[in-house]
């Protein structure tokens, strides 16, 4: 009986450690990634009245926990049974990836007329509700979509091994991309609320909180550019890994070139082929439904 108590310890920390070594090479592997859903997320959760943020930003993350719960189930069953289509769907995401990265490049170099949107503040509780709910749902369709490459990167770091260590570390990496994500995101839109009551916080001129707080507010602005700019190279980068060490033929292409550099030259180039085909497909899109 005593024996067997010992082989079940011995048994879970085996898998305990297993469980800590993947978890740390997957989480190396959704880096990129998880930079890109925070900088996406960020984003989405800004553009709200300052005592709507945080509200948003909470409908957004049970959104994005409900999501995981739906990808989680049905990339365990497709990985023990179907594991071929993990593979399929990673490189599909790869071509997404690549894509959204390239968009980006190309709204920044050509800049191109937005739709006018009416001060928030001139909204009538109805329509703010309703541009809330518009957002709400835009922020969970795109964590879905992230939610998906996270799992099946990580999937892909654990394929070889026990089904109970992919469970756990898997799990793991969904719940920190949830929790640490939006957690971060609170902190980042709210920064410059915070920034303001620093500056309220006494009556004296240019005093150490005044001078804070206007860093706090100042900075907000060229936190979520950044942001945006780690965000975009991530992209490329995950979407250029996905290909070299999926593709052998693309592989054979960069070998000779250093990892980091291979992978995102081949990010940069799927997304300039990629990005006219997408565009077009959504013009003939446009045109039939139109019609």
């Amino acid at each position: 009986m005593a024996s067997g108590i010992f082989a079940l310890l011995d048994d879970i920390a085996t898998l305990m450690d297993d469980v800590a070594t993947m978890g740390k090479v997957a989480g190396k592997k959704t880096a990129g990634i998880l930079g890109d859903d925070l900088a996406v997320n960020a984003e989405k959760a800004s553009g709200f009245l300052s005592d709507r943020e945080l509200p948003v930003l909470w409908a957004i993350t049970k959104g994005s926990l409900l999501n995981k719960l739906i990808i989680l189930p049905v990339a365990f069953l497709l990985s023990a049974f179907v594991p071929v289509v993990i593979k399929i769907i990673l490189i599909i995401g790869g071509v997404y990836l690549a894509y959204e990265g390239a968009e980006k490049i190309y709204e920044y170099f050509v800049p191109h007329p937005h739709e006018d949107v009416h001060e928030l503040e001139d909204l009538s509780r109805e329509d703010m509700l309703e541009h809330e709910k518009k957002k709400i749902k835009s922020a969970i369709l795109t964590d879905f979509i992230l939610s998906v490459e996270i799992v099946i990167i990580a999937l892909g770091t654990v394929a070889d091994e026990a089904l109970s260590t992919k469970i756990i570390v898997v799990s793991i990496i969904a719940i920190i991309a949830t929790i640490g994500v939006y957690g971060i995101v609170a902190l980042i839109v709210r920064m410059d609320e915070f920034g303001l009551k620093l500056i309220n916080l006494n009556e004296q001129d240019d005093s150490f909180s005044d001078k804070v707080g206007k860093i706090l507010v100042n900075a907000l602005p060229w936190v979520i550019k950044a942001l945006g700019i780690i965000g975009t190279i991530a992209l490329l980068l995950v979407s250029g890994g996905i290909f070299v060490h999926n593709l052998h033929f693309v592989h054979e292409l960069v070998h000779s070139l250093p990892s980091m550099l291979g992978e995102f030259l081949t990010g940069v180039v799927a997304g300039a082929l990629i990005l006219p085909i997408i565009n077009l497909l959504k013009k003939a899109w446009k045109s039939i439904f139109k019609k």
